[in-house]
């Protein structure tokens, strides 16, 4: 194992070590327990590089987190306030019991709940949505503030600053990582997931990035989602319906961007190369998610999803069915994105005039009109009645309006072929 793989390593597990110390520290010392962390990773990859990678190399990292923790303890319990648990609280301040209850705390099955108790913490519905998703970046995924702020096109100095306000806001607020008890957690779930769901589009189709797929930021999501769906506390049926849609997308990142960094889009992917084991794991997710009485647009989602995944071919696809979900998805989730999806999959189902009949009498208009997509499509729709100049002016506009430089060049590409004389 080369140490650029050790890092990798390094990142799956921060967040673990974070949620633990966090839990034994307190919320209100979560720099220290990143201190520590941070401190870990330092000493792996001085280690590592000269004696090379252990053989359990997550059981040695979680070792020198541990004892770095029992240092701060020694080192710090008269000058640091910690908030322990109650029960932990005698026998952390005691030096007879404190490495026994450490180890205990380390514990292979208590990573779990500290886990999801750090994620039900970055998404208190105190904090707005920004400072989450860089709470979430930072504690659970391991990122540096760097590489958060290249993530959503901001400045380091700007993340710095709302992870500050989070971390003040919890010391003030004495926000414990926990899992909240019976009566809020159906509805702290759904910020949760809806966190994990933002940070899952964002590697999808990265706007604000010179890459316009983010693999490490899929796997963060699919990572998170994982834990939430298979635990019997959080992994009721929105949970597993997310997922689904997860898996299933994700199982096409392999046909997305050709070797040289060039988006392909779904009528051209080269569908040998999806995952199967991916799609598979969505099935069994998809069936998980159905049951109660409870239809959400993360259900619709998956299950549009699924259609594109058991289709041999795009001219297979069953648009009909498709269109379906669609629109029941924008009855229960109304939006503008996903109004113009609809027109979309109307297009291939029943024809460009209908869609552009239906696309013109879209509310909002102005609105619309702001949104890279919708003149895009116009371009498929003038593409498909025979208006090249229509169609070219379509996707310019497009391209002008898209971040990506990925995105621009097949956009760019569309308005040449169209102007081109047929």
């Amino acid at each position: 194992m080369e140490l650029p793989v050790a890092a990798r390593l390094f990142r799956q597990e921060a967040g673990k070590m974070v949620a633990i110390l966090t839990r034994i520290l307190g919320t209100q010392n979560l720099e220290i327990a990143e201190d520590a962390v941070q401190e870990t990773l330092l000493q792996a990859m001085e280690t590592w590089a000269r004696d090379g990678i252990p053989d359990n190399p997550p059981a040695w990292l979680y070792r020198v987190a541990r004892n770095k923790a029992i240092d701060v303890l020694r080192r710090q319990r008269h000058s640091v306030a910690f908030d322990f648990g109650d029960g932990d609280r005698i026998l952390l301040h005691s030096e007879y019991t404190l490495t026994t209850t450490m180890d205990t705390l380390w514990s292979e099955s208590s990573v779990e709940d500290d886990m999801l108790g750090m994620m039900f913490a970055c998404c208190h519905p105190g904090l707005g949505e920004e400072s989450t998703m860089a709470l979430i970046l930072k504690t659970l995924c391991g990122f540096s503030t760097a590489e958060i702020a290249q993530a959503f096109l901001a400045s380091e100095d700007t993340i710095s600053k709302r992870l500050y306000r989070a971390k003040e806001f919890f010391r003030k607020e004495k926000i414990r990582p926990a899992l909240p008890p019976d009566h809020e957690l159906k509805h702290r779930l759904g910020a949760v997931l809806h966190s994990v769901y933002l940070l899952f589009n964002e590697g999808y189709l990265s706007g604000s990035h010179d890459h316009p797929i983010r693999k490490d930021l899929l796997a963060e999501a699919i990572g998170l989602g994982k834990l939430l769906a298979d635990n019997p506390h959080t992994g009721d049926p929105r949970a597993c319906a997310l997922m689904a849609l997860m898996c299933f997308h994700s199982s096409r990142s392999a046909s997305r961007m050709t070797p040289q960094g060039d988006l392909v889009l779904l009528p051209l992917q080269d569908r040998a190369l999806w995952d199967a084991r991916l799609i598979s794991e969505g099935c069994d997710y998809l069936d998980r998610s159905a049951t109660g009485e409870t239809m959400t647009a993360y259900h619709l989602e998956a299950a549009i999803a699924y259609e594109h995944c058991r289709a041999p071919t795009f001219a297979d696809t069953d648009w009909v069915r498709i269109l379906h979900y669609y629109q029941w998805l924008c009855r229960i989730a109304p939006s503008p994105m996903a109004e113009l999806n609809r027109v979309a999959v109307l297009l291939q189902a029943e024809g460009p005039a209908e869609a552009l009949r239906e696309l013109q009498g879209l509310p909002d208009q102005d609105g619309l009109r702001g949104l890279p997509l919708y003149h895009a499509l116009l371009g498929e729709i003038h593409l498909g009645l025979g208006n090249r100049q229509q169609a070219r002016s379509g996707y310019e506009t497009a391209a002008g309006m898209t971040q990506s430089e990925a995105g621009r060049k097949v956009l760019g590409e569309k308005a040449r072929a169209a102007g081109r004389v047929a």
